[in-house]
């Protein structure tokens, strides 16, 4: 596209000038003086994105160089100051913060008219001021951020600005509590007007709409809310692409609940305990696994994911392990991030027809340790390790079962609690039960079974005692009392 001109010579003195009167153009202008840079309208580009190029507007920083032909003392570099001046030889002050290098042009060319008749004034940006941009909301490090502009060249003749995506993975990425279909972008407009761009990330990332990667200017705030509901299949999504914080990156989660060991844990580029790195994502069945696995009366149905969002509120996110298991449902096995509490809660009722496959589960414990002491054994104590799913008369048939002298129609279970109390009950024994909390409950790590000794076998104890030299009529009644004692 080529320039309507007028050119218009004047000797001033020993001076001659040089008059363009020209429509802006993005080819250089047909006035230039030899020898100097041509001008173009510097465009915000951004290689691969469809969206309109914008002219570039100056700012704070920006380096520029003027030339005024026929005038070589009054050419050279300035930067554009703070208060968005310049300063220029023989000229107060020139405002040019946020106008494009045209719009610069004519206003230095409209101060040197007073000093030169119809002056030929050539801008041209020499260096770009760096972009500075604001991130909010739902990032894993918001704050404020510094893009260098590339130098200008190529088929473009612009700079390349950074887009919103590169904005985010300069965040180190989004949090999983992030709204991708609502993220507000406030930009500053020339004359000082705000204005607020919506912009739906989720349509870039499922189709590929570029509109969406918006091009960034200098001086814009991005602000990411917080997700209203959170989606299980978003986050899966969300967290195997590349707005997300790198999942090597260390993370530090809490489980509480029936799990082996409570606490808080380390996923992913981390050690607890262990020297222990897996590759993944960091999920709630890792995080299991890394506490012991859960306890046999874990309810994995109604696991719960609790998370603060950046604003301070919690979201509670509920997460069905068992679903997982049964349909294949891996987004149940939720992503966690940083500072997420897992709570993993008591069953009502252990179906005895699930145990089997709950315990043959990666996240489930596998063995754990009981004790038999009593008339079992020959020294009246075994230590065994037995599978998570193992019952109490399965307990009892792996020391070899009762002894003579054992008590068989009733053992008693001793159970120590979480919170440090100690439960004793007493439970008939029936080897044909099937696994039941009354009759043949499920054991837990440390639980201990006091099997007794036999009625006979106390009552001839106690005989051989009083058999002791003692009045003969005296023990003879009190052997009589025992033998009543028997018979009860």
């Amino acid at each position: 596209m080529k320039s309507l001109c007028q050119v218009i010579t004047v000797t001033v003195g020993s001076l001659t000038l040089l008059s363009v009167i020209a429509q802006t153009s993005m080819v250089p202008s047909l006035a230039q003086p030899p020898g100097t840079a041509p001008v173009f309208s510097i465009l915000a580009l951004d290689a691969g994105n469809e969206q309109r190029p914008s002219p570039y507007r100056l700012g704070s920083g920006d380096r520029l160089r003027i030339d005024i032909f026929d005038a070589p003392d009054y050419s050279g570099e300035t930067t554009v100051l703070l208060d968005g001046t310049v300063n220029l030889l023989l000229i107060s002050p020139t405002l040019v913060e946020g106008l494009t290098l045209e719009e610069a042009t004519a206003a230095i060319s409209a101060k040197y008219a007073s000093v030169f008749r119809r002056p030929v004034v050539n801008l041209s940006l020499v260096a770009p001021r760096p972009v500075q941009i604001s991130i909010l909301g739902e990032v894993t490090s918001p704050g404020n951020y510094t893009f260098e502009l590339l130098e200008p060249g190529g088929a473009a003749l612009g700079f390349k600005y950074p887009t919103l995506v590169e904005a985010i993975e300069e965040a180190q990425g989004l949090r999983l509590s992030a709204n991708l279909e609502n993220i507000q972008v406030r930009r500053v407009e020339n004359l000082g007007n705000d204005r607020v761009i919506t912009v739906n990330l989720w349509d870039f990332l499922e189709r590929g709409n570029k509109t969406q990667n918006l091009i960034l200017r200098d001086g814009d705030t991005i602000y990411v809310p917080t997700v209203p509901s959170v989606s299980l299949n978003q986050v899966r999504q969300l967290a195997s692409s590349p707005f997300i914080q790198n999942p090597e990156e260390s993370r530090q989660v809490m489980v509480v609940g029936e799990v082996t060991t409570p606490g808080v844990y380390v996923l992913l580029g981390g050690v607890t305990g262990v020297d222990l790195r897996v590759g993944g994502l960091p999920t709630v069945t890792r995080l299991l696994q890394q506490a012991g696995g859960i306890k046999i009366q874990a309810d994995i149905r109604k696991i719960q994911v609790r998370r603060m969002t950046i604003s301070g509120a919690e979201q509670i996110i509920p997460v069905n392990l068992w679903q997982m298991l049964q349909a294949g449902d891996f987004t149940q096995d939720m992503v966690l991030q940083d500072g997420d509490v897992v709570f993993v809660p008591t069953a009502s009722d252990v179906n005895p027809s699930e145990v089997a496959e709950l315990t043959s589960a990666v996240f489930s414990r596998q063995t754990i340790e009981v004790y038999v002491v009593g008339e079992v054994g020959r020294f009246g104590y075994e230590k065994i390790e037995v599978n998570t799913n193992t019952s109490l008369n399965q307990a009892l048939l792996a020391v070899g079962g009762f002894t003579p002298s054992s008590r068989k129609d009733q053992v008693e279970l001793l159970r120590l609690n979480d919170d440090g109390t100690v439960t004793q009950r007493r439970i008939p024994i029936d080897f044909s039960q099937r696994i039941n909390e009354q009759t043949n409950p499920l054991l837990q790590d440390n639980d201990i079974i006091v099997v007794d000794q036999s009625k006979l076998n106390e009552a001839l104890r106690n005989i051989n005692t009083l058999l002791s030299p003692v009045p003969a009529l005296n023990s003879l009644f009190r052997i009589f009392e025992f033998l009543n004692f028997l018979d009860e």
